[in-house]
Parts: C-alpha cells; structure tokens; sequence
C-alpha cells in the first residue's frame, strides 16, 4: 500500500464525519421552523371572539413574545452551529497535520514499520515495509489480517531462515514478529521487535542488522585467526617437545622443540611423514596409543634414558578422532634432584634412627609420614605398616580420645609438651613425656606437627618413691615431735635418713641429668653434622626444624635439671675474679645475633671493672634475662649494660617490650609462672627462667632489681661485687664460633666416650670439619690403637662417665705410659665445683653437655692453635 492511498483515506474518514453533524444540525433547524410555524398558524386562526378584545391582544402579545424568544434560541443555536463547523474545519486540518506528521515520522525511521489494530488487522506500515514486498509483486493494503499477511509470506518464502537464542529454527516463520532475527531471501538480516498498544494493538519493527552480524563474523574470523596464530607459535615456544600425529598415523604438525629432544633429522620432518617410520630414526621409541607394555597394558606414559644420559618423560594423549599428541619433557634435572634427596633422605634416616629418643612426623591429616627406629620398636610397629597410615587406624579409642586435646592444640600452631602413660609394645606400662613441635610452610600455615618422645617412668618413680619417703618422714617428725623427750636419740636417726634421702637425691639427679643429655647431646651433634653437608633447600628446612626442636627439648630438659639442682642445694659456686668485659662480650656477641633475627635492635655498654663471683652461674643468670627480654620485645631495642655503684657493678638488661604489672613483680620469680608474650603460640617456656635466676643469684648472694612499666618496657639488674684479678692468666674469655675449615685439615683427634652413638656424632662432625678422629669406648680399646697413635695426637676429647665407675681422669692417668703430648678437653654433665676444680688443676679445658657444635668448634681451634699449645 502506497502513502498516496493511505492519506487519501484518512481524509475522507474526516469529511464523512463532519457530514454527519452537519446533517445533525440541519434536522434540529427544521424542527425549530416547523415549531414556529405552527405557534404562527395558532395566533393567526385566533380564539373566539367570546374573551374580549383585551384579551385577544394579551394573548397576541404572549404569542409574539413566545416567538421572539423561540428565534432568539433558533439563532444563538445556529451561532455554535457555526462556531462547531469552524472548531470542527481547524480540528479536521490538526488532525490531517498530525497525520502527516506522523506519516513523515515513521517514514523517517531507518526500521520497517507496522501497525495492527486490536483485530490484528493492518492499519498502517511505513515504505520500507514495502519493500520487503515489491519483489513478489504483492500489494499490502490497510484492513488485511496478520493471518493474511503470514500465507502471502510463506507462499513466496520471502524468509530464508529464523534464529531465536542462537538456534535456528527453520524457514517457515513470516513477518509478523514471532521470532528474534531473521534472514531474508535476500541475505539480509532482520531483528524484530514489538510492543503492544492501549487499544490492544500491537507495533512491529524490523530493524536491518545485516552490517552488524557481518562485522562480528569478520571479528570472529580474526580473533580465530589470532589464536590460530598465538596456538602455532605456543606450541613453537614450548620448552616440551610436541608432535601431532592424525588417524593415518603421519606427522601433522611438530615444534622445534621435538626434533632437538628426540634427535630426529630435521629433513626428516614434513606433513604426512609416517610417524613411526621416523621415529626408528630418533634415539627414543615411538609411543603410540597401541603400544603396549610388558604386561599387555596400553603405555601412554614412560621415561627413557638416553644415550648422552638425558632423561625423557614420554606421554601420549589420543584425540577423538583416532589421532594422537605425544610430549616429551626433558626431566635430566629434576630426576637427579629427586635422586639427591632419596640420598639426603637415607643419610637423615641414618641419623635419626641412630637417635635413641622416639622421634615422629605427622601431617595436618593425621596420616603419618616418618618415623625412627626407637619409636617403631617402642610401639612394636613395623615402618612399612605405619607409614601412610592415620593416628585413628593406630590408636585405640581411648587413646585416641586423651591425646585429641593435644593434638589439636598442636594444629593451631601451639608446640605442646604434657606427660602421658603408655604401653609399651611388651605390654609394661610407662611413663612418657610426649612434645607435639607444629611445623609450618612458607604461608605460616600448620602443614603438621613433630612427636617428640622421652620415657621418664624411672623418674617418675624415683620422684615417687622420695614423695613417699617424704611423708614418711614428716609422719614420723610429727609423731617424734609429740614425744620429743623420751625420743630424741630415734629423732637423731630421722634426721641421718632423711639426708642420706637427700643424699641420694642427689646423685639422682646428677645421673638423671647424665642420661638425659647423652642422646640429647648426640643428636644434637648429628643434626649440626648434617648441616655441613650440601642439601637441597626442602632438606635442609627439614633439618633445621629437627635441630631447632632439639635445642628445644634440650633447653627445657636443662631448665628442669638446673631446678632440681638448685633445690637439692647441688649446685656450689666457683668464686673467681676476672674482668666483666671478659664475660659481657661473648653475651653480647652472641645475643646481638638472635635480636637481628628477632627484628630488634641490640646495643652493649661494657665495663673494665674486675668482678668477684661465679662466671657460669652470672652467665647463667644474664642469658636468661637477655632471653626474656628477646621473648617479650615484639619490636624496639635491648641494651646490655654496666652502672659503677658503691656496693659493686650493676650489670643491667633494659628492653621496650610488653612490661609487667607492678602487682606481678613477685610472681614472676615463682616456679613455672611466667607472662603472656606476644607471640605465646611459639613460646616453648616452663616459666622457669626468672625462677632460677632468682635461685641462682640466692647462691651468689648478688642482689636482683626490677623496674618495668606496663607496655612500656622493662630493666633487670644483678649487683656483682668487685674483685681483684690475680696474676694467674686466665683462659682466654673470647672465642671465635667460625674459623676457616683449612685450619681443621689434618688434624687428628682422640675421642674416648661410652656412648656408641656420640662417638660416632663426634667422628661425624669433625671429620665433616677436616680432622682425622679416632674413637674408642674404654682404655682397652685406646690401647689397641697405640699403632695409629704414634704418629702424633692433637687433641684428646674425653667423657668424665665412662663404664663401670671408671671416670674420664681416670682414664686419662691409665693412659698416662702412652705419653699422649695433647691437650685435653673433659665433657661431661657433672657441674661440681670439685670436678671443675680438679681439672682445671690438671690443666684441661672443661665443657658441660649438651655440647654445643659452634662452641665446640671455637674450643677445638682454640687448643689446636699453636699459640695456645705454647701457652
């Protein structure tokens, strides 16, 4: 349908409408006239003659005025007649204005455009409507039905196909806006939309997005294009070889990196070549989806070792279509990375099931991943069944059920130490002391925890067994007591019991403390043995976690020992005079090291005063202060210092951290009381340190201050008297923890200890340094070596408990004839006076267990030097 017809229409629609009212007011004219005319006949014909000629005239006169007012009407009626004619004329030219408006609007819009009435019938579309038509030669008029307009569509198919949510739903849809996109016959593409109207119409608009979809195929096409690109050269830049072999089983495509791993001839490489052909002429086989292995299994993945010794991971990934992707990766490094660590994993094996304390590893799923040999025979578990297995599918429920607090504690990242009774694999019930050590990864998270075990059932006894030789006592004090009179002689003999108790106390403790430090000390020599030795990064975290859980089970093993002594009144001072910086500077060289890694900063005063009083008990007692003051500093700085005052030096620890209460400043001296640090989930403590400072220093008769201010800081001091130094020469105070390991070379040592495991620590960790160790286990076996040592001895390195009550002096004055021309260094664990007295009169050096491998290493070099041998 053409604009022409379609305005002509609405023209006449106008016209006939204002027809129809002018028709309208032309009946109501003709009834008014024919009104008039009959009041006109009405006064003409007149009434009778009877009323009077009065009243004929007022009657006349009502007439007239009827009249009058009945045309008075008449004309105001044809007055809005006309005034409706003009309203109407100025409408009917707004109304055709408005409609070519709109006509020009919808023929301006570049969409085609549709209008249907609420009988779905065609009131009116724009041109471009049209010409969708004009092709087929079919004229769309006003009034035809959707349903008419639909059958012409399909019947000269002007639709190729109709697309909804990226499906394509066929070709025989129409016009008529039941779809999303179409494509015309004529390759065009249409996007249709409509909107319903108030009087239940509906608008169509059909809007041409052919430029659209062509530029997102031509977008598409080249992003195809450019990952076509960015593929291929992928594939070129890989550090694997690749090869892409098709159904045919021929080469399709290869990278660089194939031909340099497999060796193949780059002639030999063009599309099409049978892949298994070529491959006869590489150095590797051709894997292929049907290869098979020796037990009739397909093999898609293998490792070959090639000629020049480099190691090949071979897989091979079938596609869908019957073709094939193999990859070769050159694994040359990592296969001897993974063969070093299996090496550095047997020796750490050696070494830790050469440990006699029980020594496990768990992971944060509770399966375990290592464990040594004693705590295998301990439990009475074979290695091969436990591994890889859960605590659950170990442990009884009841065990389960008593060590789960623990172990969860454990998880949160808290070390745990707490005593348990256990049985052991024969069946006898034991006491243990159990540590669960967290260790953590690189992203501080709990990637599992150490199980460190310790059997204190012969302790526990002892402790026991005083405890109720205690209570005996005091039930037999307190009865003695009521008849003090007639019982004093029986009094007498309580008294001798209860100090040959104490007595023997005593020595219980001294041996306690030899057997608990003879493992701990040859572990603790072992890890430092491996830690000369090259490892690989994840080894060597290993161990340092290993060595630093020992120093651990060690402080707090030395920590309860030191007690025990002090309470048993074992411990006797070794008053000397020697000059404070002597003693003050190997504690700040070695303090000022654990504050740098601490994040704190660490500044020393000294002092040339000459002090009187016990050097390892002062030592003692400023190691703990300086390691407290490390503990609960989260950031700032520490001083070691010294105050000249009347009554003798103040030797002081100043730090920035946390402070103390006021109202805690006596409790913090009380056994196993100690504050909360900052960072208390690694605080391995018992609470001990200031209880022993506090002992120690009652022994020494040395005065103890403490200032400190609650968030603030705070300062320990120890009052130390004056001395005067005698002319005798000490031993050099200073010794340097590192020297170069070509002064170590050739050196030949003596080691005479009981204990199988420490000497072969021993010969580990100097012969890692250079030196050439013997090592024997009693006099007889020195003897039998006499051979060997008459070529000369360096050093003689002597344990003071030796087998059958035989002491390290003792050995030494059965060695006597051998005429050993060497200096000699006794260890032991025994801190008597009267031992450090008589070998410093012999003319030994003397160092307590456990040995520290740095200060052994500085004491070695130091008796080796010639300098000191002339001295």
């Amino acid at each position: 349908m053409d604009n022409g017809a379609m305005e002509s229409s609405s023209k006449d629609n106008g016209k006939a409408a204002m027809e129809r009212h002018l028709l309208i007011l032309e009946q109501e004219n003709r009834r008014l006239r024919k009104i008039n005319r009959a009041l006109m006949q009405r006064v003409e014909s007149g009434p009778s003659n009877h009323g009077g000629a009065y009243g004929n005239f007022e009657h006349a006169v009502f007439l007239a005025e009827q009249v009058r007012e009945r045309t008075e009407a008449l004309n105001t009626a044809l007055g809005e007649l006309k005034l409706s004619n003009r309203a109407l004329k100025v409408a009917s030219n707004g109304a055709q204005s408005a409609h070519g408006l709109l006509r020009d609007a919808i023929e301006s819009i570049s969409d085609a455009f549709v209008l249907y009435d609420g009988e779905r019938r065609l009131v009116m579309a724009n041109s471009k409507f049209s010409d969708f038509w004009r092709a087929s030669g079919v004229q769309i008029r006003p009034g035809m039905h959707q349903q008419e307009i639909k059958v012409l569509s399909q019947r000269f198919r002007l639709i190729d196909r109709l697309y909804d949510g990226g499906r394509s739903l066929g070709s025989g849809s129409t016009l008529l806006g039941d779809g999303k996109v179409f494509r015309l016959r004529s390759g065009n593409w249409l996007q249709v939309s409509e909107r319903s109207t108030r009087d239940g119409g509906v608008v169509v608009l059909y809007k041409d997005i052919t430029a659209l979809i062509e530029n997102e195929r031509a977008a598409r096409e080249r992003a195809l294009a450019q990952k076509s690109d960015l593929l291929q050269n992928t594939l070129y830049n890989l550090s694997q070889g690749v090869a892409l072999v098709n159904p045919l089983q021929r080469l399709e495509t290869w990278n660089h990196r194939f031909a340099e791993l497999t060796g193949v001839p780059r002639s030999r490489l063009r599309v099409g070549v049978p892949f298994e052909a070529l491959m006869q002429e590489s150095e590797v086989i051709g894997l292929t989806p049907l290869s098979l292995d020796e037990r009739g299994k397909p093999l898609v993945e293998t490792e070959q070792i090639l000629a020049n010794g480099r190691v090949l991971d071979i897989r091979t990934h079938p596609l869908p279509d019957g073709g094939f992707v193999n990859t070769y990766t050159d694994i040359t490094e990592r296969s001897r990375a993974a063969q070093a660590l299996a090496a550095s994993e047997h020796r750490i094996r050696l070494i830790t099931d050469a440990v006699p304390a029980l020594i496990a590893y768990v992971d944060k799923d509770l399966t375990f991943d290592f464990t040594n040999r004693a705590y295998e025979r301990w439990y009475g578990w074979d290695r091969t069944a436990i591994l890889g297995r859960r605590l659950e599918d170990i442990l009884t429920a009841e065990q389960q059920c008593k060590l789960q607090p623990y172990i969860d504690r454990a998880l949160r990242g808290e070390t745990v130490t707490f005593e348990v009774s256990e049985s052991r694999a024969d069946g006898e019930d034991r006491y243990v002391v159990k540590s669960y050590v967290p260790q953590r990864g690189r992203d501080g998270e709990v990637q599992g925890f150490y199980v460190l075990v310790q059997d204190i059932t012969e302790r526990r006894r002892t402790a026991e067994a005083l405890r109720e030789a205690y209570l005996h006592l005091e039930r037999r004090v307190a009865e003695r007591t009521a008849e003090l009179t007639e019982v004093n002689a029986k009094l007498l003999d309580a008294k001798k019991e209860a100090e040959h108790a104490n007595h023997s106390k005593t020595k219980f403790l001294a041996a306690a403390s030899h057997d608990l430090l003879q493992p701990m000390n040859a572990a603790r020599l072992f890890a430092a043995s491996l830690l000369e030795h090259g490892l690989s990064d994840p080894t060597r975290k290993l161990v340092e976690s290993l060595n630093y859980s020992l120093e651990d089970v060690e402080s707090l093993l030395g920590a309860l020992v030191d007690i025990s002594k002090l309470d048993a009144g074992a411990v006797k001072p070794d008053l000397t005079a020697f000059n404070a910086n002597d003693l003050l500077g190997n504690l700040a060289n070695e303090y000022q090291t654990l504050a740098a890694n601490a994040g704190l900063g660490f500044r020393f005063v000294g002092s040339s005063a000459v002090i009187h009083t016990d050097s390892q008990l002062l030592a003692r007692i400023l190691r703990n202060l300086l390691s407290n003051a490390i503990r609960y500093t989260c950031g700032g700085r520490i001083l070691l210092g010294c105050r000249r005052g009347k009554r003798g030096l103040s030797i002081e620890v100043w730090d920035t951290g946390i402070g103390i209460a006021e109202e805690k400043l006596v409790e913090i001296f009380q056994e196993f009381n100690r504050l909360q640090p900052a960072n208390s989930a690694h605080d391995k403590g018992l609470g001990l340190g200031l209880a022993i400072v506090d002992k120690m220093a009652g022994i020494l008769d040395h005065r103890i201050r403490v200032r400190s201010r609650l968030g603030r800081g705070s300062c320990f001091a120890v009052e130390v008297p004056y001395g005067v130094r005698s002319a005798e020469p000490d031993y050099p105070s200073t010794l340097v923890a590192q020297q170069d390991q070509q002064q170590f070379c050739g050196r030949r040592v003596l080691v005479l200890d009981n204990d199988h495991a420490i000497c072969e620590a021993m010969q580990t960790l100097l012969g890692g340094w250079g030196c050439q160790v013997l090592i024997a286990r009693n006099v007889d076996q020195v003897m039998a070596q006499q051979q060997a040592l008459a070529d000369g001895i360096d050093l003689v390195v002597v344990d003071y408990h030796l087998d059958n009550g035989v002491t390290g002096l003792d050995a030494l004055q059965q060695l006597a004839p051998l005429q050993l021309d060497a200096p000699v260094l006794m260890i032991t664990a025994n801190y008597s006076n009267d031992l450090k007295q008589q070998v410093r009169a012999l003319g030994y050096s003397l160092m307590h267990k456990p040995v520290k491998p740095a200060k052994l290493k500085a004491v070695a070099h130091h008796l080796m030097t010639p300098s000191s041998l002339s001295a």
